[in-house]
């Protein structure tokens, strides 16, 4: 039976859309940076922009298969090539109201609650492990209701490394002092997620949901969900608690 349960955030948890190429997105963040005494033009803030978080991953973190910027960083340079000396606070509300302008929605998948609750019920420990930016993601988990749920909660911008580098999956194992053997990873993306979990010998649930890659069918998990489906989730780990009762038997 498992004890530990590993999950996905985007496209497993919560479905969201973001669009960063609006022209809109970029006259209003030249407008905040300008506020501040850092000039851009919209197009030039979004050269500076892209070309900035490109060289991150590459020069910063080239030493990983799979590298993660933090994004604060990028936000942090921007105002540093204008001459403007930028706090953590500042940097940070750059971040963030650049987010709330890219974010067309962002809510959780039906079920998501419910089939959180049962698991605690059931003495799980839950735990979040994700490709995203800590300025992003504890902000929108929190204001999503979710946060409370998780044991632990690992985002890749803090580590340099993201799935599915196994370095990344390790670093969960290690600090929690968790057993391969008595984990179960559920994502949405059979390389990042269920690869990646796999190549550290845990077991895995992969999810289809609206934001996969296109993965032609079947994926190689220990199960597989065609459609996003929560109740259909509970239903399938119980079976497997069933079963292995039995065997114990």
């Amino acid at each position: 039976m498992y004890k530990n349960y590993i999950f996905d955030f985007y496209g497993t948890l919560a479905d969201i859309h973001t669009d960063e190429e609006r022209q809109e997105v970029w006259e209003k963040m030249s407008l905040f940076y300008g506020y501040y005494g850092a000039l851009y033009t919209p197009d030039e803030l979004k050269k500076a922009y892209l070309s900035l978080a490109e060289c991150k991953a590459i020069s910063v973190y080239g030493y990983e298969a799979y590298p993660e910027i933090r994004i604060e960083e990028v936000f942090q340079k921007l105002f540093a090539a204008k001459g403007v000396l930028s706090d953590e606070g500042l940097v940070l509300h750059a971040g963030q109201f650049f987010r709330i302008l890219t974010t067309e929605y962002i809510r959780l998948y039906d079920g998501v609650i419910p089939m959180l609750e049962q698991l605690r019920i059931q003495g799980k420990k839950i735990y979040l492990l994700s490709n995203a930016q800590r300025i992003f993601t504890e902000y929108e988990m929190q204001m999503l209701g979710i946060t409370r749920y998780f044991d632990g909660i690992l985002i890749s911008s803090d580590y340099g490394v993201k799935k599915p580098d196994p370095t990344f999956f390790k670093v969960l194992l290690e600090h929690y002092q968790l057993q391969p053997k008595d984990c179960i990873m559920i994502g949405n993306d059979a390389k990042t997620d269920i690869a990646g979990a796999a190549s550290v010998g845990m077991d895995t649930c992969y999810m289809h949901s609206n934001l996969s890659p296109e993965y032609e069918f079947p994926v190689s998990a220990t199960y597989t969900l065609e459609k996003m489906n929560m109740d259909q989730l509970c239903q399938l780990l119980k079976s497997k608690e069933r079963t292995e009762r039995k065997t114990e038997k």
